[in-house]
C-alpha cells in the first residue's frame, strides 16, 4: 500500500524535490535579517521616549513619526520575499497638539509603556490582555491591534520581539524540533471546510499532510506558523481558497504578504505557496451547476481589478489567466459549491485528483 501511495503522488514528490533544489535561494533573504535582542528593543523604546522628553524641554509639542502602512507606494516586490516596505517610505505624523491625533498619540505611549515592561521582565502578553488593561482608554480591540502593528513598524522590530502575541500559539518562534512525515501542507481558507476535511480524516486517508487555517484573513501567528513549517520541513505548501477575489487575496497574503505588514515580509511570506484550488477554470471543467455560482458584485469586480494590478501578478501568468477568466465569466464560487456535484466530492474526488496529477498553479 505504501508503494502504491508513492506512485499516486509522484507529482508532489517531484515538486518537493524541485523546491529543495531552490531552497538555498529562497531562504537567503531571511538570513540577512538577524533577531533583535531584548536589550536592543528596550533601547529603541527609550530613544522614542527621550525624543518626546527633549521636545517637551524645548516647549515643543512632541510628535511620533510612523511609516505609512496603507500605501502601495511604500512597498517593493521581490519574487523571493514578497511585498516588503521600502526604506524611503512616506510617513504619518501623530501630533500631541492636534485634536485629530492626540488620542492616538496617547494610545501609542500607553502600549509602548506596556511593551517596555513586558520585554524588561521577559513576560509575554496577548493583544487581548493589553486591551483589557484599560478598555475605557482604548475603546476597542481593533485599536490595540493597530497600535501594536504601528509600534512594530515604527521600531522596525518583529512583533514577537515586543513580547506581544495572539491567543493562537503565543510564541511560534519558540517552537523547536518539528518532525513530520507529511508530504505537503494544505492551507485552507475557511474553518468550515477545514472542519469537514478533519471529519473526513483527510490527513490520513489520502496521504500524510499538515492542514492549517487562518479562518479567513490570517493573523500574523498563522502566517508565522506556515513560514515555520516551510523553514523546517521544506515540503510543498498548497492553498485551498474560494474562487473569488477575496479568496485569492488571502492566498496572496500567505505567499507574498500584505502592505500593512510589509516591514516583516522576511519572516511572514512563503513564496513557494501554490494555488491548488478552487480555480475559476475548475468551475467550467467540472461543470459546477449554475445555481451554485454567484454573480460578481461591483465590489468583487473592483477587488479583482485591483489584484490584477499587483506587482507580483507579472510573475504569475497562470494566476493572471485564471483571474481574467473570472473577470469574463462574471461569476465566483465558494469551495462548498463542489457539494452541488456530490456531497463528498471535495474530499473524495477533487483534492485527491488535484494532488495526484499536479493540478496546482
Amino acid at each position: 500500500m505504501e508503494s502504491n501511495m508513492s506512485e499516486q503522488f509522484v507529482e508532489i514528490d517531484n515538486f518537493g524535490l524541485e523546491l529543495l533544489e531552490n531552497v538555498d535561494m529562497m531562504m537567503e533573504p531571511q538570513h540577512s535579517h538577524g533577531e533583535v535582542s531584548s536589550q536592543e528593543v528596550l533601547i529603541l523604546i527609550e530613544k522614542v521616549i527621550l525624543e518626546i522628553v527633549t521636545s517637551l524641554s524645548k516647549d515643543e509639542a512632541p510628535v511620533l513619526v510612523l511609516p505609512n502602512r496603507s500605501s502601495w507606494a511604500n512597498v517593493s516586490f521581490d519574487n523571493a520575499v514578497g511585498l516588503q516596505m521600502t526604506s524611503g517610505s512616506s510617513v504619518t505624523t501623530v501630533r500631541s497638539n492636534c485634536s485629530s491625533s492626540v488620542t492616538k498619540f496617547g494610545h501609542i505611549l500607553k502600549v509602548l509603556s506596556t511593551i517596555y515592561k513586558l520585554v524588561q521582565s521577559n513576560v509575554y502578553a496577548t493583544k487581548r490582555d493589553i486591551y483589557y488593561n484599560d478598555t475605557q482608554l482604548f475603546g476597542s480591540q481593533r485599536t490595540v491591534d493597530s497600535i501594536v502593528d504601528d509600534i512594530s513598524c515604527m521600531l522596525k522590530v518583529p512583533r514577537r520581539r515586543l513580547h506581544v502575541a495572539t491567543p493562537v500559539s503565543s510564541n511560534v518562534g519558540g517552537i523547536r524540533n518539528i518532525v513530520s512525515s507529511a508530504k505537503f501542507v494544505l492551507i485552507v481558507e475557511k474553518d468550515a471546510t477545514f472542519q469537514k476535511l478533519l471529519d473526513y480524516d483527510f490527513c490520513t486517508k489520502l496521504c500524510p499532510c499538515i492542514m492549517i487555517t487562518g479562518k479567513g484573513v490570517p493573523d500574523v501567528n498563522s502566517r508565522l506558523m506556515v513560514r515555520k513549517l516551510w523553514d523546517t520541513l521544506h515540503i510543498p505548501i498548497f492553498a485551498l481558497v474560494d474562487a473569488d477575489p477575496y479568496g485569492i487575496e488571502i492566498m496572496c497574503i500567505y505567499k507574498y504578504g500584505s502592505v500593512a505588514m510589509s516591514f516583516e515580509a522576511h519572516s511572514l511570506t512563503v513564496p513557494s505557496v501554490m494555488w491548488l484550488g478552487l480555480l475559476p477554470s475548475d468551475l467550467q471543467r467540472l461543470r459546477v451547476p449554475e445555481d451554485a455560482l454567484i454573480p460578481l458584485t461591483q465590489r468583487d469586480q473592483n477587488k479583482l481589478t485591483s489584484l490584477l494590478k499587483r506587482p507580483y501578478l507579472a510573475c504569475q501568468p497562470a494566476w493572471q489567466r485564471e483571474m481574467e477568466m473570472m473577470q469574463r465569466s462574471k461569476v465566483k464560487a465558494e469551495i462548498q459549491s463542489l457539494a452541488s456535484i456530490a456531497p463528498d466530492f471535495l474530499s473524495r474526488v477533487y483534492l485527491p485528483n488535484k494532488l495526484r496529477y499536479g493540478g496546482w498553479i
